[in-house]
């Protein structure tokens, strides 16, 4: 099984090397990969003591975060490794402030683990949700390099649990101890004989309450809604857009409508604003605009999305009405936002347990997003009922930062 999944890495490699030649998105992974060496040899020195904390993408990122700004505090003159799988995380986050060094992770092959490892030799390595690297793990462990995997998430259907995943089952055992979000992925890890594991939750709870801890203010908003219903369509897909616009086109209620789109490029930014009937204004134009006027607000920019949802009274979360993947329904959540999404949630515990507990709303079509916009637009007291649950949801998973550190102190 070793000698199988290291031939699927070197042909994982060739591929890749060739989607690049057509794909803006791969072409950056792999120009990065091909500098991560040549960056660590400049700035690890000898006698460096070194953290390496690692994420898949940005998703994986703000899960971290929390730790990540902790163990900052408690390891100040050690040098912080960060690397990132995707672009998606790293074009965001390479200017991380905690980090020392931001670069992407080489390919999990066995050279490029012995010589990563060997570069840095952490003295602690955190990983997050499921990002396990097979060689990379073996090497940490052949080290006796502490490592341990935060806010994972473990399904049946994944390789760890299959006769043909020894490698990667193998690898679960190099993590000293594995924080889980949920109790089924806890079991599942026991079943295979994995006994070091903690059902602690996901961080990302911990991260959003301190949203409320900063001043959330946008005057251009505030402006932009008055004292209008406001709702607010964060990171949305193609696939969102395609039944949440023509919502915006026929709706009569008196509202206002945010749209943050996940692609801000300017011929999908403009393609969007073309679409919609409405008098809609970009961000980027705001300063010439009477911003009260608009119906409609694009927010063709980054960064500032967790602040705008502390305007909505109604959240559309985008990426599950397609197979992107679920953005950060938390964000909203923690100011008592009622939440609608997309139908493909599965692979997102927090969503299945929010739609349970009575705050988040799943929608597959146009008519089922006009009857839940519809009546929480229409029922101001269902509204506030489903407000109180959204964040009364996030309060109660409040302390897994506390377990993780608290562990990692030891």
């Amino acid at each position: 099984m070793n000698i199988i999944y290291n031939i699927l890495i070197y042909l994982t490699s060739f591929v890749l090397k060739g989607i690049a030649l057509f794909n803006h998105k791969i072409k950056l992974g792999v120009k990065g990969r091909a500098n991560t060496f040549d960056i660590l040899k400049n700035e690890i020195k000898k006698g460096d003591k070194t953290l390496w904390f690692h994420c898949a993408s940005l998703g994986e990122y703000e899960q971290g975060l929390p730790i990540f700004d902790i163990l900052r505090k408690d390891y100040p003159k050690h040098k912080i490794i960060l690397t990132f799988f995707s672009p998606s995380g790293f074009e965001i986050r390479k200017n991380a402030p905690f980090a020392d060094v931001v670069v992407y992770l080489p390919l999990d092959t066995k050279s490029n683990a012995k010589q990563f490892i060997k570069l840095i030799n952490p003295e602690l390595t955190v990983f997050v949700k499921y990002e396990i690297w097979p060689n990379y793990l073996n090497e940490i462990k052949k080290k006796g390099l502490r490592a341990v995997l935060i806010s994972a998430v473990f399904r049946k259907d994944q390789s760890f649990f299959k006769w043909y995943g020894t490698q990667t089952k193998e690898a679960l055992f190099a993590f000293e101890h594995i924080f889980t979000q949920n109790e089924d992925s806890k079991n599942l890890l026991e079943n295979i004989g994995y006994k070091n594991a903690t059902v602690s939750g996901d961080t990302r709870f911990d991260r959003v309450l301190n949203q409320l801890q900063i001043d959330n203010t946008l005057d251009f908003i505030e402006t932009f809604k008055q004292d209008k219903l406001c709702i607010v369509i964060g990171s949305s897909w193609p696939e969102d857009e395609a039944i949440l616009v023509p919502y915006i086109n026929q709706c009569k209620h008196d509202v206002k409508f945010i749209i943050a789109p996940h692609n801000i490029k300017a011929k999908q930014i403009e393609g969007l604003k073309n679409s919609i009937k409405k008098d809609t204004v970009l961000f980027s134009n705001k300063d010439n605009t009477d911003l009260s006027n608009s119906s409609v607000f694009i927010i063709d920019t980054i960064g500032i999305l967790s602040k705008i949802y502390s305007y909505a009274d109604i959240a559309y979360v985008g990426g599950a009405m397609g197979k992107t993947g679920l953005h950060n329904i938390l964000e909203p959540a923690v100011f008592g936002v009622p939440i609608i999404i997309g139908a493909n949630y599965k692979k997102f515990p927090e969503a299945q347990e929010m739609i349970d507990n009575g705050n988040v709303f799943s929608v597959n079509d146009y008519s089922s997003l006009k009857n839940k916009l519809d009546l929480l637009i229409e029922n101001k007291i269902f509204r506030k009922e489903t407000s109180k649950k959204s964040f009364n949801f996030v309060k109660e998973k409040e302390g897994t930062i506390i377990q993780i550190i608290g562990f990692l102190r030891k």
